[in-house]
């Protein structure tokens, strides 16, 4: 494996590993900023409701993420849910993504991504970060920025600010247009095998598998490169 000029990451489960998901804490979280309730709703028929719509989208379902090619802002989903149910809140959208997305998901850095990130931009490799997230894009940067404060990333691409998500070529396409590059000198790390080792291997980057937070079940795919920790590909780094 040539050694690569980039070093591209997936956000959930990659760099951030999310403690599985509670959308009532953030539901409840959210209401404390309502200043209109029409019918009374409690954070749970709220989150009732959320559900039903995104079971609708089949927005969130792990084993059908790969057909969804085009993102859903957060924005728009909880424009048109707490309207629908007679609920105003009192804050702009940004920031109802971010009092939600704290409560309901708290995340921590993968184990030893800190020290890979350091070892990378030691060694001159350039980095950045390439997520399906619905999610807005400067919620999604704070959070990273917070929780890997020395991060050296040139850019951080959310799908909930460009339209396409993974495995879509044209996000790739978009990422390496935003870094100057050939697919060939770019590696793309990511922990969902569909949307982002089969992506990134239809999109000629080099993909790697990262196994070390894995938060469903997924196939065995023994025909690509897969790491449970960062000092592994780091190794591989060294060793080219």
């Amino acid at each position: 494996m040539r050694k690569p000029k980039m070093i591209l990451f997936d956000y959930g489960q990659t760099l951030v590993a999310e403690d599985g998901f509670d959308g009532v804490k953030g539901t409840i979280a959210v209401m404390r900023h309502a200043i209109q309730n029409k019918y009374n709703m409690t954070p749970e028929r709220i989150q009732q409701e959320a559900n039903a719509i995104n079971r609708e989208l089949k927005r969130f379902d792990p084993k059908a993420r790969a057909q969804n090619i085009v993102e859903i802002p957060n924005h728009m989903f909880t424009a048109y849910l707490y309207e629908s149910m007679g609920i105003r809140i009192d804050l702009p959208a940004d920031e109802i993504d971010r009092i939600f997305w704290d409560a309901a998901s708290p995340g921590k850095p993968t184990p030893g991504i800190k020290g890979f990130l350091d070892y990378l931009w030691t060694n001159e490799i350039r980095t950045a970060v390439l997520s399906n997230i619905s999610y807005a894009g400067a919620v999604v940067s704070e959070r990273i920025n917070r929780l890997l404060p020395d991060n050296h990333f040139e850019f951080i691409l959310a799908s909930s600010e460009v339209l396409f998500r993974k495995p879509h070529p044209r996000i790739f396409r978009l990422a390496l247009e935003k870094a100057a590059l050939k697919p060939e000198e770019v590696w793309y790390v990511g922990d969902n095998y569909d949307c982002d080792v089969a992506g990134a291997h239809n999109s000629r980057l080099t993909p790697i598998w990262y196994k070390g937070a894995l938060d469903f079940e997924q196939a065995d795919h023994k025909d690509v490169i897969h790491i449970h920790a960062w000092s592994e590909l780091q190794e591989m780094i060294e060793q080219g």
